[in-house]
């Protein structure tokens, strides 16, 4: 085991915190498809539609939106998960291979999943829907960056 440094301890430690927000979005991502009043996170209508007026027309599409939300709640937590232990139990110990796995595991999340957002033709509210995501993503990037600090200076 390498030496133990504070700024990858705190680092590893923010990388910790913000996966566990990605967990907590998806806890909520998936109790909103049963108990929610929109469609998700900021998203009360698609458009002037409603949950409700959609579920009336044809039930079958408001189905596979829950089955779509579902998933995307699992891998959200699954990703969290991993990156959390890979963050705790590697990149605190200076692992490269942990730094790297925790930091592209939910970039490539990110990278697919937020640009799309922006070419939407529904309107969601974006400080609900993904202020919570950019936040939890600050305070990841700033523990991978205390953590690469720490890591460079130990090599």
């Amino acid at each position: 085991m390498k030496t133990q440094d504070s700024g990858l301890n705190q680092g590893a430690l923010l990388m910790l915190i913000g996966s566990l927000a990605f967990i907590g979005y998806a806890v909520v991502f998936l109790f909103r498809n049963f108990a929610g009043g929109g469609f998700e996170l900021g998203v009360r209508t698609l458009n002037g539609v409603t949950r409700e007026n959609l579920n009336a027309l044809n039930p079958a599409i408001m189905h596979y939106i829950g089955h779509l939300h579902v998933a995307t709640a699992g891998f959200i937590a699954a990703t969290g998960i991993a990156v959390a232990a890979l963050s705790w139990y590697g990149v605190r110990r200076g692992e490269w291979w942990a730094w790297i796995a925790a930091v592209v595991s939910p970039v490539v999340g990110l990278a697919v999943a937020l640009p799309y957002h922006y070419t939407g033709t529904f309107e969601h509210d974006w400080v609900t829907h993904l202020g919570p995501i950019y936040v939890a993503t600050l305070v990841f990037v700033v523990g991978a960056l205390l953590a690469l600090r720490a890591m460079t200076r130990q090599t």
